[in-house]
């Protein structure tokens, strides 16, 4: 007969590739986790893992096996919570994870008001460009851009439709000249970030459907994107944000987007979690305040 533990070890461990990672984050011993991971291939009798002394890799019947596991845990998690009184769990500490700039000019304020709002929470916070591992970095929920496709954590849309766009302060645009094509960003002051040693001097931009890829001269780059926006509100140069990111400063007109008509890289917004047992009312209610915001600024964003 299955054990619920030794299903949820092994979930656990084809996310990260490690018994030893595993048995850490679930406070066992190593040779339990292969304990468990054994028991549970005699039960099934099929081998789940390919083990070697380097590495640690699904086998193509425990790929095959993974998401039916997956869906069983879900169906009890989700069986759990219906059963449970109802309780107020607004209250303990939130570890969260969130890019540089979109966490100090965007989500900040939705972290005051909701703190305000249940104030038997604590809130922990960590502003960072570095992708953030759920699995093994201390924090409950992240905030990211980018497409997620990983099924091995709990993604929450927030913003599906956000996009990049080219921008610059009327100072700049008043001293330089406003590009009008393309071809005129090249001879431009361009304000590029870098992460993990790429520069990001490459811009993509499309126009009824079709791609264009113009190469920047970079005047002024960073690996802070907060960096980037505020150069940008200086009049230093041209950058190339996520609409969420200078929303409010295009609103209130600290800044100009440049060359409207064309649709910069299609960066959506999720909130995930590394489990679905993190999906707390706090998360969900959390998720609610965010999205409703972002909600706002999408809307705004000129057409």
């Amino acid at each position: 007969m299955l054990r619920l533990e030794d299903l949820t070890l092994f979930v656990r461990a084809a996310a990260l590739n490690s018994f030893s990672d595993t048995a850490r984050e679930a406070g066992l011993q190593p040779a339990q986790v292969s304990t468990a991971i054994k028991r549970l291939e005699q039960s099934l009798n099929i081998r789940l893992f390919a083990r070697s002394t380097r590495s640690l890799r699904l086998t193509p019947e425990g790929e095959i096996w993974l998401p039916y596991a997956i869906s069983t845990l879900q169906t009890l998690e989700a069986g759990f919570e219906q059963i449970q009184p109802a309780r107020d769990e607004v209250r303990g500490v939130l570890q969260i994870a969130v890019p540089s700039d979109l966490g100090r000019n965007l989500l900040l304020a939705v972290f005051q008001a909701f703190r305000r709002e249940h104030p038997a929470l604590q809130l922990k916070i960590l502003f960072s460009d570095q992708v953030t591992d759920v699995f093994k970095d201390p924090v409950d929920v992240a905030f990211r851009y980018g497409n997620n496709d990983d099924a091995s954590y709990v993604a929450l849309p927030l913003a599906p439709h956000n996009h990049r766009v080219i921008v610059a302060a009327p100072s700049y645009l008043e001293r330089c000249g406003e590009p009008k094509t393309l071809s005129d960003l090249v001879s431009h002051d361009a304000l590029t970030y870098a992460i993990r040693g790429r520069v990001y001097d490459k811009w993509t931009l499309s126009l009824n459907g079709d791609a264009h890829h113009v190469a920047v001269k970079s005047a002024m780059m960073s690996d802070d994107a907060e960096v980037i926006r505020r150069l940008a509100v200086a009049g230093e140069g041209i950058a190339y944000k996520s609409w969420l990111d200078v929303s409010e400063d295009v609103i209130e007109g600290r800044l100009k987007i440049i060359l409207p008509q064309y649709q910069g890289d299609s960066v959506p917004l999720t909130m995930i979690c590394p489990h679905r047992k993190q999906l707390s009312a706090t998360v969900r209610l959390l998720h609610e305040a965010v999205k409703q915001r972002c909600d706002i600024l999408q809307n705004l964003r000129p057409a």
